[in-house]
């Protein structure tokens, strides 16, 4: 989205800036590798994060304290999150089957969630030591 003058938002900015990365990044990151463009207070990156969350465009990685690109802005379902302890690849996962499954639950034991967040933490596949063949 640009503004009228024609720049990118610092939202846009933001976004762009986490979709270069190749592994989630933290705030303070992003005001970094952001400061030459002009983003030199930590509130902007912090606002411009809220509202890309907000709208859905990008996804807090609890666990790391960091942010990633959502695959589907437009998916309702919690997302499912694979991060590599190894290479820091984090790979989203939508599962509306799953999604159900943990909603049946939460329905029978009577507790009310208002916010998910499911994350596994383990090796992908290009750092996974491959097994020896027999």
């Amino acid at each position: 989205m640009e503004n009228s003058v024609g720049h990118l938002s610092h939202a846009e900015r933001v976004l762009d800036y986490i979709k270069s990365q190749k592994n989630p990044v933290a705030a303070y990151e992003i005001l970094k590798g952001l400061r030459a463009d002009g983003i030199t207070a930590p509130t902007t990156v912090y606002r411009a994060l809220e509202k890309l969350h907000k709208d859905g465009r990008i996804h807090r990685i609890e666990s790391l304290k960091a942010w990633t690109t959502c695959c589907d802005p437009n998916h309702e379902e919690a997302a499912v999150f694979e991060i590599c302890k190894d290479c820091g690849n984090v790979t989203e996962h939508i599962n509306k089957r799953l999604v159900k499954t943990l909603a049946a639950l939460s329905e029978h034991s009577g507790f009310s969630p208002k916010h998910s967040v499911m994350e596994i933490h383990g090796s992908c596949k290009d750092c996974e030591p491959q097994l020896e063949k027999r």
